[in-house]
């Protein structure tokens, strides 16, 4: 089963693509960014979210998508674009009918490293082993976006 993990927002947007084996082992096909312009009009850059996201759904055709649950912000500032971005996001996966499972920060480090309040650099060696990857994933939204992934495999 392939998994999309997304990790919303409008300037950069990570992705994360992984792969459920049949004996349950996790494989990375794919992780990067979608990059928007702050020179483009807001509704731009949800477009261009919007497009590189289903060329993302054609190329890897997952069955499950998973994305950050947005429930408390510091910021409103920056609450609301990525809100914004995050509708994009569920309309893009409701088109192509992919299941879709949000999880908490928490939810996502406990699942991850079996403690709620991990560091950033915990979680992201933890992505390293459990997908045998070379180097520790980057940036940071991209790596975020494959402990979505991971975090949805389980």
């Amino acid at each position: 089963m392939i998994i999309l993990g997304i990790d919303p927002g409008t300037a950069t947007t990570g992705y994360g693509v992984i792969k459920k084996g049949k004996n349950q082992a996790l494989s990375c096909l794919d992780y990067g960014l979608i990059s928007t312009s702050p020179k483009l009009d807001p509704e731009q850059r949800l477009k261009k979210l919007y497009l590189e996201l289903n060329q993302l759904i054609s190329k890897y055709r997952p069955r499950l998508l998973a994305v950050e649950k947005i429930y408390f912000f510091k910021n409103l500032k920056t609450a609301l674009p990525i809100s914004e971005a995050k509708g994009v996001i569920l309309l893009a996966a409701a088109n192509k009918k992919i299941k879709i499972r949000e999880f908490t920060p928490l939810q996502i480090k406990t699942a991850l490293v079996g403690y709620g309040r991990a560091q950033k650099w915990q979680i992201q060696r933890m992505i390293q082993s459990i997908l045998k990857l070379k180097e520790i994933p980057r940036p940071d939204d991209a790596a975020d976006a494959l402990a979505l992934a991971i975090c949805a495999s389980f």
